[in-house]
C-alpha cells in the first residue's frame, strides 16, 4: 500500500507588511529583523477560514478532483476561527463538502502530523484526504512586542493525498512530544502569543537534528542523498543549525520566510509550493520535511518524489 501527493495549492492575504513597516511603530529596524531572523517582509490579513478555503481550492484544481472526490478534510491550524465548532467544517462547507472534517493542532509541526494523519487513514480504507494548513496568526500577536511581532505572518498551503496501489512517496516518520517545554512557547486564551527565544532555539535544533536523523536512517537514505530539505519556516538561523548538523549543504534548503515570515502550520506547504513551482521537486528524488513547534512538537519525515 502507498500514498502520493497528487495536488498542491495556497492561499495568502494581499497585504504585505515589511520590516520597515513595523519600524515605524516598534523599535527596531530591516536590519535587526534580517540579520536575526532572515525575515524581510510577510502577509498578513484575511482569516484562518479564508485561507484555508483558497488554499483548499487551488489543491484541489490542481489534482483534477472535485469536492465530493474527498473522504477527509484535515485543517492543521493553531488559530481557528471560534473554540467551538472547528473550524474545518466550516471550511467544508465552503468547499461544498460533507465528507468528515476536523481540525488538528500541533503547532508549526501541524502540517506534517495532518501527513502522518491521513496517511493513516489512506492506508485504512479512505481514497483521497485534502490536508490544508492555514494560519492568522496576527490577529494573535501583541504588535507592541518586537520579540514576536517581527516573527509570525498570515497563511495557508494545501496538498491532496491519494491511496496507490503502485507508488509511496512517504518513506518514514518520526514524530514526538515534549509537554514540559510547553511554556517557552504559548499563546493563552485572550492572550497573546510569549516565546523564549534562546530556549526554542536550542531545543528546536535539538530535536529537528535528532527526529531527521531518525527519519532518514529508517529511511535507508544518508544525508548526501537528500535534494531538497522543506523546513518549518521559523528563523534563518535554526535551518542554517540543522542543515550543517545534518551535513547537508544549506543550499538544498527551501526558504521562504524572507517573504511570508513564519506561518506555522501553513509554512512547509507554501514552502514546498515554492519549491514546486521553481522546479526543484523531480522524480526519484529525496527529500526531507521536517518542522518543530509549541508543544513542543515535532515531526520529520523523508519521501521520494514519483
Amino acid at each position: 500500500m502507498g500514498v502520493r501527493f497528487t495536488g498542491w495549492g495556497i492561499g495568502l492575504p494581499e497585504n504585505i507588511v515589511t520590516n520597515d513597516d513595523l519600524s515605524k511603530t516598534l523599535d527596531t529596524s530591516d536590519e535587526w529583523i534580517s540579520e536575526r531572523t532572515g525575515i524581510r517582509e510577510r502577509r498578513i490579513g484575511s482569516s484562518t477560514r479564508e485561507l484555508a478555503v483558497l488554499a483548499g481550492t487551488e489543491a484541489m484544481k490542481d489534482a483534477g478532483v472535485s469536492p465530493s472526490d474527498i473522504d477527509v478534510l484535515i485543517l492543521a491550524t493553531t488559530t481557528p476561527e471560534r473554540m467551538a465548532p472547528a473550524t474545518a467544517p466550516m471550511v467544508a462547507n465552503d468547499l461544498a463538502m460533507t465528507c468528515m472534517s476536523m481540525d488538528l493542532n500541533a503547532a508549526c509541526s501541524g502540517f506534517m502530523y495532518g501527513v502522518r494523519t491521513a496517511q493513516g487513514l489512506l492506508e485504512t480504507g479512505a481514497k483521497r484526504v485534502l490536508l490544508i494548513g492555514a494560519e492568522h496568526l496576527s490577529g494573535w500577536v501583541d504588535w507592541s512586542d518586537r520579540n514576536t511581532a517581527v516573527l509570525l505572518g498570515d497563511g495557508g498551503g494545501a496538498a491532496v493525498l491519494e491511496y496507490d496501489e503502485n507508488v509511496n512517496e512517504i518513506l518514514s516518520f518520526v514524530l514526538g512530544s515534549d509537554g514540559a517545554s510547553a511554556d517557552i512557547l504559548t499563546a493563552p486564551h485572550g492572550g497573546y502569543f510569549y516565546m523564549d527565544g534562546p530556549e526554542v532555539f536550542r531545543r528546536a535544533v535539538r530535536v529537528v537534528v535528532d527526529s531527521a536523523e531518525k527519519a532518514m536512517a529508517l529511511a535507508g537514505v544518508s544525508a548526501d542523498q537528500i535534494s531538497l530539505v522543506v523546513p518549518h519556516q521559523a528563523n534563518i538561523r535554526i535551518i542554517q543549525a540543522v542543515t550543517q548538523r545534518l551535513g547537508i549543504d544549506m543550499d538544498r534548503a527551501v526558504i521562504t520566510l524572507d517573504r511570508y515570515g513564519n506561518t506555522s502550520s501553513a509554512s512547509i506547504p507554501l514552502a514546498y509550493y515554492d519549491a514546486l513551482k521553481n522546479g526543484r521537486v523531480k522524480s526519484g528524488e529525496y527529500a526531507l520535511m521536517t518542522g518543530f513547534g509549541a508543544g513542543m512538537t515535532w515531526a520529520s519525515a523523508v519521501m521520494k518524489w514519483a
